[in-house]
């Protein structure tokens, strides 16, 4: 693509843990002119040839066609994760906010659309082999973020029916990490109070060995080169990205020098589903059944057709944000501040 081409990105949520890699890749590329970020809050950080608009997408009512106007593509990343406990207001944010993002991106003519799905919008499948992007996308209906994924997933077969001009990419990647992400997630999925030094490998003489529990990973600038790649390309359709090996019980003891012990879904649930329900952690015991039963995805698609490599292993990336973790680190960026707790 030329530079022309590609002269404007608008990139909403580009303040969080995707944002920020995407926004930051988008900025140092010659062929991308000027990158316009969206966020709630405008951030202190000011990458080369980026501004900003504050945008919130539970609200509706501003005209996000008058930003997108003359835009190459957009990057749709917003996701609002908490509260658990809410689901209509994730629902607000999350499908009616992404119902604005793609309206708006059809008024504006913006000729394509990347959309951040997940591994999360898949039906349950195998963790003995990979599946490709062929594979059912109707979530696991009882976690609201893969029930709000699936959604989007249909929404987005019905808009490219309907606006043929318009190239939709759907990135669909493994769990994400870097290190500047672990003080937000640690916040959204351990709750505020958890103390990040407690991941310190010689506080972890055990690990617990759930059945089901084997996933992907993949850091967070792999998953941004995926996205640069896809607004340079005229490529269409879902691409899984994941890194190599997936991650369980056996390769995280190894890591950590942790033994694996065995311990039964209905006691880890139970447990969860304790903390979550008393609010002293933010994870679902919901979101923790989807997680068992997310199939282990092939990347050969974004491999082939994207020449997408990630550079980290899974080991490396764990290492990387483990390392995030005790030290508090974070970002200049309101959902990346760095916190470092106990």
């Amino acid at each position: 693509m030329s530079s022309e081409a590609a002269r404007r990105i608008v990139v909403t949520g580009a303040t969080g843990n995707v944002g920020t890699s995407v926004v930051r890749l988008l900025s140092e590329d010659p062929e991308v002119g000027s990158v316009l970020g969206l966020a709630r809050r405008i951030p202190d950080w000011s990458p080369p040839k980026t501004d900003w608009a504050a945008v919130d997408l539970a609200d509706r009512r501003g005209d996000l066609a008058d930003l997108f106007e003359g835009a190459t593509a957009v990057i749709h990343l917003a996701w609002a994760f908490q509260p658990t406990h809410d689901p209509a207001t994730t629902w607000r944010t999350n499908v009616l906010g992404a119902l604005h993002v793609f309206e708006a991106a059809a008024a504006a003519r913006v000729p394509k659309l990347v959309h951040a799905s997940s591994v999360g919008a898949y039906s349950p499948g195998p963790k003995d082999h990979a599946v490709d992007e062929s594979w059912p996308t109707h979530g696991w209906p009882d976690a609201a973020y893969c029930r709000e994924k699936a959604y989007l997933e249909r929404v987005l077969d019905t808009f490219d029916r309907s606006r043929p001009r318009v190239r939709v990419v759907r990135m669909r990647p493994a769990f994400l990490f870097k290190r500047e992400s672990a003080s937000e997630q640690r916040r959204l999925f351990g709750g505020r109070f958890l103390p990040g030094p407690a991941a310190r490998p010689e506080l972890l003489p055990f690990l617990p060995d759930i059945p089901g529990l084997r996933v992907q990973a993949l850091h967070t600038d792999d998953a941004a080169t995926a996205y640069l790649l896809a607004v340079k390309s005229d490529v269409r359709g879902a691409f899984n990205l994941a890194a190599d090996p997936p991650v369980d019980a056996a390769l995280l003891g190894e890591m950590l020098g942790a033994r694996p012990v065995r311990l039964p879904r209905t006691a880890a649930r139970s447990a969860i589903a304790a903390a979550w329900g008393l609010h002293l952690l933010p994870a679902s015991p919901h979101l923790f059944d989807a997680v068992l039963r997310l199939p282990i995805m092939n990347c050969t698609r974004a491999r082939t057709e994207l020449g997408w490599h990630p550079e980290r292993t899974a080991p490396e990336v764990l290492a990387e944000f483990l390392q995030g973790l005790q030290q508090g680190a974070g970002a200049a960026t309101e959902p990346l501040r760095g916190r470092k707790v106990g």
